[in-house]
């Protein structure tokens, strides 16, 4: 498998495997993985402190769709872009701009830095739109 591929099966691995069993991702990541999520604030160092985010971040959302968009590879980077519909049902989501029991949708884009064949680096960039019911009725049908 050449590394395109392989960064690309990995990053797969990680994106649908992270809400159903975050240890199950966690060696995909380099020792020294930095996560870090500009737009709430958070900067993250080390396999530890990912795993925290996560068992904190996946119970505070719920109704989670995902759209997947583009995802595209070279030698040493990832980028997935997506856009996530999910109601905010709890405090563990950092820094999150919108008040828990908000209906939103979230495009967001990853950039993953590669290094050896595993995560080094995980830059998420989050914009944020608030989803009223009448909103999020007429986002479905299109």
């Amino acid at each position: 498998m050449n590394a395109v591929t392989h960064n690309l099966d990995v990053v797969d691995r990680h994106i649908r495997g992270e809400a159903q069993d975050v240890d199950s991702i966690l060696d995909l990541y380099t020792d020294d993985i930095v996560m870090e999520v500009p737009s709430r604030g958070l900067r993250l160092v080390g396999r530890a402190a990912a795993r925290a985010n996560y068992v904190a971040m996946w119970p505070s959302m719920a109704d989670v769709e995902l759209t997947p968009l583009e995802r595209f590879a070279t030698e040493d980077r990832v980028v997935d872009d997506m856009l996530v519909r999910m109601r905010l049902v709890g405090p563990g989501m950092v820094n999150a701009p919108v008040p828990i029991g908000s209906r939103v949708e979230i495009r967001l884009i990853h950039h993953f830095s590669m290094r050896d064949g595993l995560i080094a680096r995980e830059q998420v960039f989050e914009v944020w739109r608030l989803l009223d019911e009448a909103d999020a009725a007429v986002g479905d049908k299109s």
